[in-house]
């Protein structure tokens, strides 16, 4: 099975500098997009379709518009569809899309920036801990497949200047522990299952200082999944040449 996510960045916009093409290029069984940045009603103004692709397409815009928004589009009807995690959260950002197969979960998400100020982490830890506490309650049924921007490098090696950024967003000791805290509740980083040591290894870079020319960036999307399934674990692929977005698509291949 292949699975991908990628913070587009605003659909739109992606769409206009290739998205199509990778899109039917990669032929997943599951594309996870995050920062969608638009409402149902304005999928007329795409000339992607993902129905005429022959996938059905979730959505989970946010209230505000041109902000936010998760989507999944798959090859797989499921059984059921849900935007809301188990308690609390953000319920308005369109952040969340969980659906439900026979034999497990797939959980999209885009988890909240705190701000250069760090201003949301009070928010972000309760959104962490709703969204671990949603996690857990799935996983309890069967194993869960967890993706999307997930807004932190967790250590040192996965971002390029780890000292400079000590405390800044993305970066702060707030935001790795709540990592880690998921990490030790029974899942696994699958890209660092199999490249425990890789170094340069990034999914966004800064629109600064010819930051994506240098490869200064960081690994802040993920595919997290039940300790149970690392040993259905194939591949973890960052397709940092694919352009289009400030992230890289990252691609998860699995037997299920």
């Amino acid at each position: 099975m292949k699975a991908v996510t990628w913070n587009v960045n605003g659909l739109r916009a992606c769409e206009k500098k290739g998205f199509a093409d990778f899109f039917r290029s990669i032929q997943a069984d599951f594309f996870c997009i995050q920062e969608t940045k638009m409402q149902t009603d304005q999928l007329s103004q795409l000339q992607f379709q993902a129905e005429q692709e022959g996938y059905f397409a979730y959505w989970n815009s946010a209230e505000k518009k041109g902000y936010s928004g998760t989507a999944v589009f798959t090859k797989h009807q499921p059984i059921a569809v849900t935007m809301e995690m188990t308690t609390g959260g953000v319920s308005n950002e369109g952040r969340v899309l969980t659906l439900e197969y026979e034999n497990f979960f797939l959980v999209n998400a885009y988890v909240p920036n705190v701000r250069r100020d760090l201003e949301r982490i009070p928010l972000r830890m309760e959104w962490e801990d709703a969204l671990r506490a949603h996690l857990l309650a799935l996983d309890a049924q069967k194993p869960v497949l967890y993706c999307g921007d997930l807004n932190v490098a967790h250590q040192p090696i996965d971002l390029k200047n780890a000292k400079p950024n000590e405390g800044n967003a993305g970066y702060t000791l707030e935001e790795r522990g709540k990592f880690t805290q998921l990490l030790q509740a029974g899942f696994s980083d699958a890209f660092r299952v199999l490249y425990p040591d890789r170094t340069d290894a990034y999914t966004w870079w800064s629109y600064m200082g010819r930051a994506r020319e240098k490869n200064v960036g960081w690994r802040i999307d993920y595919w997290v999944i039940s300790e149970r399934l690392a040993p259905a674990l194939r591949d973890c692929i960052i397709h940092a040449d694919v352009m289009g977005s400030d992230h890289c698509p990252l691609e998860l291949q699995i037997d299920l």
